[in-house]
């Protein structure tokens, strides 16, 4: 059975149930996570004691805000339509990936998933196969010259990509000068006050090591084909890394039914049992896995 056979096997009131969105689980799991990224910048702030020890807590918890913005480009994390597209602008913005272009670019990713020449997650060339590429990967320098390099391109309205619709251009336009303003604003501050490096640009850069190993389990070394039960992996982890990552280990079932929210997903994983295809029992597993097939 693949995917899109599951899928039709659902009763017609289940699928209704996990579709339903709601802003009260939502906006919960919110609080609890740009909560843990306010207290750790307070924490870092004041010099309380071990203040140090958090700046790779703090960066795990700032970088892991792609998977809230991942969330919202479907528009599921919150019912109000609005509170979606501000936390994802949001999130965007403290990782330095602009919203707008993200969106089309990630629905593409879902249309093509895994197809070579057609998947721009394949395109962009995020998959390394060597040791090398690989820790130059892993060192999150490549997303961040990447993602720098296409706010820029895209303030100056040079083309975004082909995934991107002729209507949604100026807005991406427009986001990505006024992403450059606030930018330029926190540099700008620093010539007053460190705080900005302590709190949000240094342990952004000390996150990024981790938030890669755990996007690559997600497709790689999956096969390259259209079911979704083949070409996405679901990672079993402990309720820590589901939280930061908004349920989103549970991959396959996200790819399969993406407009299912994030606090539906295990419920999901339950009607899928027997379906999957690629699974890791945790991210040093598919690690381990992983770098044993590096050239």
């Amino acid at each position: 059975m693949d995917h899109k056979a599951f899928i039709a096997s659902l009763p017609r009131e289940a699928l209704a149930r996990l579709n339903r969105t709601e802003d009260s689980v939502g906006l919960w799991h919110l609080a609890g996570h740009f909560g843990l990224i306010a207290f750790l910048a307070v924490w870092i702030a004041l010099g309380w004691p071990l203040w140090w020890a958090m700046l790779i807590p703090q960066g795990i918890a700032i970088c892991f805000l792609f998977t809230l913005e991942h969330e919202a480009t479907h528009k599921t994390p919150f019912r109000t339509v609005w509170i979606n597209e501000w936390v994802g602008r949001m999130s965007g913005l403290l990782i330095i990936q602009p919203f707008e272009w993200f969106r089309y670019f990630h629905l593409a990713h879902h249309r093509h998933t895994n197809i070579p020449e057609k998947d721009p997650e394949l395109l962009a060339g995020a998959k390394p196969d060597g040791w090398r590429a690989y820790l130059w990967h892993v060192t999150g320098l490549p997303f961040w010259c990447a993602m720098i390099t296409q706010t820029v391109c895209n303030a100056r309205g040079r083309d975004p990509g082909d995934y991107v619709p002729e209507r949604a251009r100026a807005r991406i336009v427009r986001e990505a000068r006024i992403m450059l303003a606030i930018y330029a604003v926190a540099l700008a501050s620093l010539a007053v006050t460190p705080v900005l490096f302590w709190v949000w640009i240094l342990p952004g850069l000390l996150g990024q090591p981790f938030l890669r190993p755990y996007l690559l389990a997600e497709h790689v070394r999956c096969a390259l084909v259209a079911n979704m039960f083949e070409n996405t992996r679901t990672t079993f982890t402990n309720r820590i890394v589901r939280f930061l990552a908004w349920n989103m280990p549970y991959h396959t079932e996200h790819h399969a039914l993406p407009q299912v929210p994030f606090h539906k997903l295990p419920e999901l994983h339950g009607l899928m049992q027997g379906q999957h295809r690629v699974t890791s029992q945790g991210y040093v597993e598919f690690t381990r896995d992983y770098a044993a097939t590096l050239r």
